[in-house]
């Protein structure tokens, strides 16, 4: 329901989000497989993965194919003026690669949830957002929140002879935003109502009160403006450095800045996230083997990870 140009970036944070979301519930789901006997249950048929495709397939898709087909103009950006300048492989990368984008973010941070490394798949979800956030924002020539707020191509052309407000009390009026409008409410949602479940259900197994340090609650809204929120604060930010400086200099300052906040042991970030609950250990430390005499020992554990 998105343009072509940030399509891919959404899916793939969608599907990273969907697995952290479900982290707790991931590592029980690879415990049953590890199991003793034959194995039962495929990993291919890992419902939390099967569910994230089929909101990717039947969501994500035909509400961007509509906007597509309805303003072919808005969904690229401005790049296609009427529907004959839309190549076909777009259309075939679109529909195609929505799906593929939210299973690869969803295996990429189920693969860190699983050995313990839950906050660099958070990152992985900061990333997607903030691809996303800065394809709006800035775009690839710094027009970015003109084209996304430009429901034609001559609303576009007209940008410079008129002022913001006009141009956004316009979209705000425009066919295209009812149609994000009535589909955001369906697509986003879903979204979090699936996610914000799969935390609660996550939060009501065993060793979730100990992992969060706060009412449920607050650890939601930690997590959303995590997910969401830093991701938009960092694109708006970098696109601010970008145009003050330039890319050249701009786009390294943000990455210095980045790194200092997301990746230092000690940043408010990373505090924040140990707040919410989301699994640190590794998925064989809630395994029991039996010992020699026949009793249970607890599995093996790792360190926690940041």
């Amino acid at each position: 329901m998105i343009q072509i140009q940030a399509a891919l970036f959404w899916a793939y944070a969608i599907g990273a989000t969907f697995a952290v979301s479900a982290g707790r519930q991931l590592q029980v789901w690879e415990r049953i497989n590890a199991g003793e006997g034959p194995r039962t249950r495929s990993r291919a048929a890992n419902p939390y993965l099967a569910l994230t495709t089929l909101f990717a397939a039947v969501l994500l898709v035909p509400t961007g194919l509509f906007l597509l087909w309805q303003n072919p103009s808005w969904a690229t950006m401005h790049v296609a003026e009427g529907p004959d300048d839309v190549w076909a492989g777009f259309v075939l990368f679109y529909a195609g690669g929505i799906p593929v984008a939210a299973i690869l973010g969803f295996l990429v941070a189920q693969a860190l949830v699983l050995v313990g490394a839950g906050y660099w798949a958070y990152l992985s979800c900061v990333g997607g957002y903030f691809l996303l956030f800065g394809t709006w924002i800035h775009g690839w020539d710094g027009s970015g929140y003109e084209r996304f707020l430009s429901s034609g191509a001559g609303d576009f052309a007209d940008w410079p002879r008129d002022s913001v407000i006009n141009h956004v009390l316009d979209f705000l009026t425009s066919g295209t935003f009812l149609a994000l409008l009535l589909f955001g409410a369906a697509v986003i949602g879903t979204m979090l109502v699936t996610e914000i479940g799969w935390l609660m259900e996550g939060w009501s197994l065993p060793g979730a009160d100990e992992d969060r340090k706060v009412q449920r609650l607050l650890a939601v809204v930690i997590a959303a403006a995590g997910v969401y929120g830093l991701p938009f604060v960092g694109a708006l930010f970098a696109s601010v450095l970008v145009r003050l400086v330039g890319g050249w200099l701009g786009l390294p300052l943000f990455a210095v800045a980045a790194g200092v906040t997301l990746l230092h042991r000690r940043s408010p970030v990373r505090w924040l996230y140990g707040l919410v609950g989301v699994p640190e250990r590794h998925w064989r430390a809630g395994l029991e083997e039996p010992d020699r005499t026949g009793g249970q020992e607890s599995g093996v554990t790792s360190g926690r990870s940041g």
